[in-house]
This record gives C-alpha cells, structure tokens and sequence, in this order.
C-alpha cells in the first residue's frame, strides 16, 4: 500500500499586525520557508515535482501564482512549477492534502506543500472588496442561485461566530478564559523554547526575528472584560478573535521510493485525509461534522489522538468543537493557538501541521489531528502518526 510521509517541516516566526514582518514581500516570506525547508532535508531542490501552497487574497504581491513565484524568488530551478490554491484558511492544509493525494497516487515523489500569507500588505478580504469599482458589493451579489437558497443572510465571518456562540450556548467568560489561556500557553511554550526547533529565523533589514510577535503578555481577564463588543447585541471582541498576521511554512512530502532513492528520514506519516462541508452561514462549524467524518473513516476516536491542533479563528469554533467532540482541553492547541499567536490566513494550515509533527516528537505522542473552519463552511481534517 502506497504511503505519503512527511520528512520535514519548518515555517517562519509569525509577524504581529504592523510588526517585523509587515513589509517583507510575501514571495520573499514564502521563499525563506522554502529554502529553510531544502536546507534542513537536504533534499536536492531539482528533484522536487511540485510546489504546492496555500494563499487567500492573491491580489497585489500575492497575485501571478505565489508558489511559482516564491519558490523562483528562492533561486531554485525554473523546471520546478508551483501552484497556488484556495479553500480559504485551510488552503495550506489543503495543500498538505494535494501534496501527499500525488504522492499516494504513484505520480509524483517529491512534493512541497506549504502556505504564505502577508495579512499587512493585503487586507483580509481584499480579493473579496477589488470588484467594488466594478459594481459587485460582495462575491454573492448578482447570484440568483445563491439568494434563492440563502437570501440575504450575512456571509460573514463574525456573523458565523455569533452564531455558533449562541447555538452552543457559549458566554462571552468562558471564551475570554479560552483566550486568555491561548495566550498563557503560547507564552510558556516560547519560553521554553518549545517553538525553536521548527522555526527558521529571519533577517529583516539587518535585525533577525526569531519567536512569533502576537502573544500578548500582561493579558488578563480584566482589560478583556474592557473590549466592546464587534456586533451590536454580539458576544465577540477582538479578545476572543485571531489576529491579522504574517508569516509561511513548509513541508516536504514523499514517497517510499523517495525515501529509499534520496537517503531521506520520515518523521510522520500521513495516516488520514478528507473535507466536508457545513453551512456557509454559520459558516465556522464544519470542523465538527468533518472530525466525525474522518474518526468514521479511519476508524480512531479522540481518545486515540494525543495532540489537536484546530485552528483559533474565534474561539467558539474550538469550544463548540470540543463540547461535540468531547475533547479535553489539555490535548487541544496545548502550545497556544491562532488568538495568541496570529492566523495569517493561507499559511495557517501548514503552520499547524508543522507544531503539531514538533509537539508529537517533543512529547512522545503517536497520533495528531488537524482541523480548522474555512470559508464557505468547510473543514479539512488531516491525522498524522509520528514515526521514530
């Protein structure tokens, strides 16, 4: 039976909102994941077939194919192609997906997957807002199909997690208490250096940046209990929210045969991979159907896994998700998440997966399982079994 392993995975420090990294181009910040990841593997960069990663918004710096563009940017040969996808903040976990779906298929050995994202160059939502000169307010305006079936619901992010904090029944202190230990785990976890080994540092203009900015220290229930609320009548601040960021990572994905061919060492395998959908109102809540999709496939339960890395877009995706799932705190994001250590968009999913591959080898764990919500109301789930 064909495998797909992952031998290596890197990424950079996660640049704050107007931070180290707000004015690195984002083929520059894709190219030194890629170039970290060649060196550290000691894959020779000709071999690679493809390069595969995740970006959201590719207007601008981010438009012409990121991945191509990234990995040229890189001074990696022009016979390696790239490409660039969209499943909206799972598009590197989806590329993950792609990645490994090639090798699994006998057509390639050597893939590169990963994700970049510079949330300070290009807004969130600004590939959503370039029409408007053009007379289209949203993506859905004008779709007779779309207000057919869903009307004039709000397609909404902040929307999507009102709803869900409402539908689960989740008060505004019990996210703010879900935040702040985002934050002290995170803070622990660059302290003891737990985030050392999978980041590489980056030069910018002459000052290195080596630990992720986001994490607020001196956060207290107290100043979040201050925040006003992002909707009229809501339940959501900032508080409880990811924060725009910047940053890349990637991985190595390959064959048996290019394990066996190039010396290489897998450090996990790829033990499980699918995506499902859920409403694209609520929006955020597909992680929860997915997860049970994925433990119905491949047979495991959460007591199997021993570290969940979903991702903290807002906190009642994660706490909804563990009231469904019946996980405990203690094994999910147990190095902090997306609301202390930033979520820049296309490059999250990759991120993820290269804590989570760390956090297994660091404490000895067999299983992990990656989720996250995604526009659209999607939700990819991948597990990974550490090997060695």
């Amino acid at each position: 039976m064909a495998e797909a392993y992952i031998v290596d995975a890197v990424r950079t420090p996660v640049g704050r909102k107007k931070g180290s990294l707000s004015g690195v181009h984002p083929a520059d910040l894709g190219a030194h994941a890629l170039t970290a990841l060649v060196e550290r593997s000691g894959i020779d960069p000709d071999v690679v077939e493809d390069v595969v990663f995740g970006c959201v918004d590719t207007i601008g710096p981010q438009a012409g194919d990121i991945a191509r563009t990234a990995w040229l940017a890189a001074g990696y040969s022009e016979a390696v192609p790239g490409v660039t996808i969209d499943r909206q903040c799972g598009s590197s976990q989806q590329a993950i997906h792609f990645a490994a779906q090639g090798v699994l298929s006998g057509t390639q050995d050597v893939v590169i997957a990963g994700g970049v994202q510079n949330m300070n160059q290009i807004p969130i939502g600004a590939a959503m807002t370039s029409a408007k000169p053009l007379g289209f307010t949203d993506p859905f305006s004008g779709s007779k199909g779309w207000a057919a079936r869903y009307g004039d619901e709000p397609v909404d992010q902040f929307h999507g997690a009102e709803l869900i904090a409402k539908r689960w029944d989740i008060s505004r202190e019990e996210m703010e208490h879900f935040a702040l230990a985002s934050h002290e785990r995170a803070i622990h976890a660059i302290d003891n250096g737990w985030f050392e080994k999978e980041i590489a540092p980056i030069d910018v203009d002459g000052t290195v940046v080596a630990v992720d900015e986001p994490p607020r220290r001196g956060t207290t229930l107290e100043k979040m209990a201050e925040l006003k609320v992002l909707m009229e009548g809501g339940r959501m601040t900032a508080a409880v929210a990811s924060q725009i960021s910047d940053g890349a990572a990637a991985l190595l994905i390959v064959s048996e045969r290019a394990l066996k061919r190039y010396g290489l060492t897998p450090r996990a395998r790829i033990h499980h991979m699918s995506v499902r959908g859920a409403s694209p109102i609520e929006m955020l809540s597909a992680p929860i159907p997915a997860t049970e999709y994925a433990f119905a496939k491949c047979g495991l339960g959460i007591d199997d896994i021993d570290a969940v890395e979903i991702n903290e877009a807002f906190a009642p995706v994660v706490l909804s998700w563990m009231k469904d799932i019946k996980a405990p705190h203690e094994k999910v994001n147990p190095n902090g998440g997306a609301i202390a250590l930033g979520h820049p968009l296309g490059a999250t999913g990759a991120r993820l997966m290269t804590t989570l591959l760390h956090h297994l080898e660091r404490t000895g764990g067999r299983y992990g399982l990656q989720t996250m919500c995604e526009g659209g109301g999607q939700a990819n789930v991948t597990i990974i079994e550490r090997l060695g």
